[in-house]
């Protein structure tokens, strides 16, 4: 009888301690209040840094503006060739600041096969920074500390959990390719993919949070055994905890040396993973009855719109009006040149690239590629690309033209394919997807110094036709336009060939455009020699520091000077143009899409 009396009450003992928990355990309709008010304010915080860089560039659109007009019957633009050393010093140590010294884009390398990726600017770890620590003091603030274990964990599990969920809003707003912050902003797709990056692994560190708090909550009354237990036999708890499993896996998988070992299979991997993410979270909200279901809403909303736009994109330009036309021809150097003509006009803009899906190389991967050219016509030449007439319509098209080194994965079977074809070149069908960038253009510079090394110079080609023409129309400030281009062989003068011979007999040519090829690596001294005196061929790699400087000696205006290659060469250019800050007005612009 004793002994049923004594089991009864632990018993008792444990139910009560049970109940105890359990009303700790929930959370007050006021914390519910507090966590929907912080993710509010976490949300106004992005949303005001976003406004303060969109008013930065309404301000900088209008002084380009105001610069270009005022430039148009001034020949020497003395007025902007210098800079206030207050602009000179942010520029100089702000904006295009990298961390420590001058590396930012050269990928740091673990091995030939392996890198971590690159370092962000002082502007963008100041921003990432400011984010992440603003997250850090929500996710903290107000906790109970003084109460409890097991209530201060309630409460900490309640506020991760909806923070996580409020910045999977602009998680996937960043990640998407119609963006409209990047417009908006002007801030290119690049840095937005570091972004998405930082946001993913905040929204992954308060998932984890929140899920180790409500195992910690239940473990500190039940034990480990019990809180696991829970999670299998409760539908809500078990969706809510696959979620945090697989963002976990995502942040994993997206670690720098396994994305880049093996991109394409990363990002058909992670646009999975993220759905069965988003899907445990729904559910997981839904069964509870959270009021942060509604941030989940426009989460699939913008995942959804992103995707739909992506699609209508690739129909408007490439379906109907006898679909588009796409020639790959060999070119030297391990690279191809692919020029498709689209079922719709494109206006084009120098800075702009594209997505290609070629079905018979890649079936799913669509690959970034910049435009090197583009023109319009009125028929295409049935001859040239063995094309029947009767499948070419005489209606105003756009066709674009790109250069594509080989180089893994799609780049790599596409070189081989046309490497076997019979005459070094082929027809295929191939699907674009675009345009997008062209955010920056030089129209409002006195001086443009255009710096390429390797096939970046399909970025600098299209502003060199601009700025030509636009010397040649009197439309434009720009008096004097350089293209440094580095080169390993002059073989790979055949890249551009056709388009620089359209360039070079252009209209006052000679009058604005100085072109400058280093061959870093001729065989013989033959190899080198300058076809005229404004276009000079090099050997060797050229010292940076010493052409901008020889440049803004005889300064005209404001010196624009943009760079698209290798990370070392974006480096390089960028230490050039912060040592010379104080010398002149000097703006960067560098060129990059990093992965």
């Amino acid at each position: 009888m004793a002994s049923v009396t004594s089991t009864t009450t632990v018993a008792k003992t444990t139910d009560i301690a049970h109940i105890a928990a359990a009303k700790a355990a929930s959370v007050s309709f006021d914390q519910h209040a507090e966590n929907k008010l912080l993710a509010n304010y976490l949300l106004l915080v992005f949303g005001c840094v976003a406004a303060t860089v969109f008013s930065y560039r309404v301000m900088c659109t209008l002084f380009r503006y105001v610069r270009t007009v005022t430039s148009l019957q001034n020949e020497k633009q003395r007025f902007y060739a210098r800079e206030d050393p207050w602009i000179s010093w942010v520029k100089r140590n702000i904006i295009y600041a990298p961390i420590v010294y001058k590396r930012h884009n050269r990928e740091i390398q673990i091995s030939k096969a392996l890198n971590v990726g690159t370092l962000p600017t002082r502007l963008q770890l100041l921003m990432i920074t400011g984010y992440f620590a603003t997250n850090v003091i929500f996710c903290f603030i107000d906790i109970q500390y003084h109460e409890s274990f097991v209530g201060a964990a309630a409460q900490l599990r309640s506020r991760s959990g909806a923070l996580s969920i409020a910045n999977m809003m602009p998680l996937f707003l960043v990640a998407g390719r119609n963006n409209p912050l990047i417009s908006l902003l002007g801030i290119p797709y690049d840095t937005f993919n570091l972004l998405h990056r930082w946001l993913g692994r905040i929204v992954i560190l308060e998932a984890v949070m929140h899920t180790l708090a409500f195992l910690s909550m239940v473990a500190a009354t039940k034990g480990w055994a019990a809180a696991f237990g829970a999670v299998i036999s409760h539908q809500h708890l078990l969706f809510g905890f696959i979620a945090t499993v697989t963002f976990i896996a995502i942040g994993i998988q997206s670690i720098g040396p396994l994305r880049h070992a093996m991109y394409e299979t990363f990002k058909m991997v992670h646009v999975i993973a993220a759905v069965v993410a988003v899907m445990g979270v729904w559910y997981h909200l839904k069964l509870l009855k959270l009021p942060q279901i509604v941030y989940l809403y426009t989460v699939v909303a913008l995942w959804a719109i992103d995707r739909l736009a992506r699609v209508l994109r690739v129909v408007y330009r490439n379906i109907g009006h006898g679909g588009t036309k796409t020639l790959v021809e060999a070119l030297p150097g391990n690279a191809c040149r692919v020029t498709v003509t689209l079922a719709r006009a494109w206006h084009f803009e120098p800075g702009q690239h594209a997505y290609l899906y070629i079905p018979s190389i890649s079936l799913w991967q669509s690959h970034p590629f910049s435009v090197a050219w583009s023109e319009d016509a009125d028929l295409l030449d049935p001859d040239q690309l063995d094309f029947k007439r009767q499948n070419a319509l005489a209606t105003r098209k756009t066709s674009i033209s790109f250069v594509i080194r080989g180089r893994t994965g799609m780049t790599a079977k596409l070189i081989k394919k046309v490497a076997e074809s019979t005459d070094g070149r082929y027809i295929t069908s191939c699907l674009v997807e675009g345009p997008y960038g062209g955010l920056q253009q030089m129209h409002s510079y006195g001086t443009v110094m255009l710096i390429a090394g390797g096939v970046g110079v399909t970025q600098a080609v299209p502003h060199v036709r601009d700025l030509v023409l636009g010397y040649a129309n009197g439309t434009i400030a720009a008096r004097k336009v350089v293209l440094v281009w580095i080169i390993k062989s002059p073989e790979h003068l055949e890249w551009i060939r056709p388009w620089m011979t359209e360039i070079l007999a252009m209209e006052k040519r000679r009058e604005v455009l100085h072109i400058m090829l280093f061959v870093s690596r001729p065989q013989s001294a033959k190899e080198v020699h300058s076809p005229s005196a404004t276009v000079k061929m090099l050997p060797g790699r050229p010292n940076i520091d010493t052409l901008l400087g020889l440049e803004m000696e005889n300064q005209v205006g404001t010196l624009g000077v943009t760079v698209c290659g290798p990370g070392a060469l974006s480096d390089e250019v960028r230490r050039a143009v912060r040592q010379r800050q104080y010398q002149g007005s000097i703006e960067f612009v560098e060129e990059a899409f990093s992965w």
